[in-house]
């Protein structure tokens, strides 16, 4: 399939700022395209274009945090040494990682990430200020706002009335715990293998402070929409230590992260192909109510 709109604006904007920091982009290996374009360089370097033009402050935190947390001894990918990143580069924020070839040890597992996000609730807050999550539905109701030409009608009234039903339900939920540190998007797909064998965690633009179950919640979602199993699931939350379907807010809390799940596609949907077909299916089952379709990641 030939790429689309955004691929393209992303590859133009990954040769540009390339060639500002003496990096050779050609060559480079599209790895992922939702939030970000995630390009790897031939030369180990792994660069992140924010498909969002207001990304600067989260990509920010997340170079932040990852330094911080290296220096701790925790598991986490590392910024290259890319001198004054983030860069903006056509109005896009655009980091520079090192690259973690897949070292011995097959996939990581959800027994792996359980493990990695006990111990990174478990760090104390750094001494830096981090962004609060206060209304994680908050980026889904501006893109359902300013997304002309996206979405019909009819599905934006219902999406803006669903939006502020799970709202208020958020404002009314009952933690389990204190704030803690959260990767912000705690999802098998952000582990990596190094090449020691050691698990380390990836993409952590949606790094702040606030409730840990919902760093725990993508994991059952991935058993809802994404094909994980029910022994996936057993495994996390056995690595983990606690099991998120025994606190009472766990069904509103799935129904929140079902509405998280479609705003990258509304955003990305004018210039993806991928994400137009898959914002549709998403919507229509939610609207439906049907918890059994099956929701893809990337083109089957």
């Amino acid at each position: 399939m030939s790429p689309g709109v955004l691929h393209k604006e992303m590859h133009q904007i990954l040769v540009a700022v390339c060639r500002r920091v003496g990096l050779d982009p050609s060559g480079a290996e599209l790895l992922r395209l939702r939030s970000n374009a995630v390009f790897r360089l031939r030369e180990g370097v792994v660069v992140r274009v924010a498909t969002a033009p207001d990304a600067l402050p989260r990509v920010v935190q997340a170079l932040e945090v990852t330094r911080w947390l290296a220096g701790r001894g925790f598991p986490t990918v590392r910024p290259a040494d890319v001198p004054g990143q983030p860069l903006l580069q056509d109005g896009r924020a655009v980091s520079f990682w090192r690259y973690v070839p897949a070292g011995p040890g097959g996939k990581p597992t959800t027994r792996d990430l359980g493990r990695l996000l006990r111990a990174l609730h478990d760090q104390p807050a750094p001494a830096f200020e981090l962004r609060r999550l206060a209304d994680p539905l908050a980026r889904v109701r501006y893109a359902v706002e300013h997304a002309p030409g996206v979405l019909s009608d009819r599905e934006r009234a219902w999406l803006a009335d669903r939006i502020a039903e799970l709202t208020e339900a958020w404002d009314n939920l009952r933690f389990s715990s204190p704030p803690a540190l959260l990767h912000g998007d705690g999802w098998i797909d952000n582990l990596l293998r190094d090449p020691g064998g050691r698990v380390v965690l990836c993409d952590w633009d949606s790094v702040s402070v606030g409730p840990r179950e919902w760093d725990l919640i993508p994991t059952y979602h991935g058993h809802r929409r994404f094909g994980l199993s029910a022994a996936d699931v057993e495994a996390f939350a056995d690595a983990y230590g606690w099991d998120l379907r025994d606190w009472p807010g766990y069904d509103t809390l799935i129904q929140i992260r079902e509405l998280y799940a479609i705003g990258i596609h509304i955003r990305n949907a004018p210039a993806d192909p991928f994400s137009r077909r898959e914002l549709a299916v998403r919507l229509d089952s939610i609207m439906r109510g049907d918890p059994r379709a099956r929701w893809h990641l990337a083109e089957a």
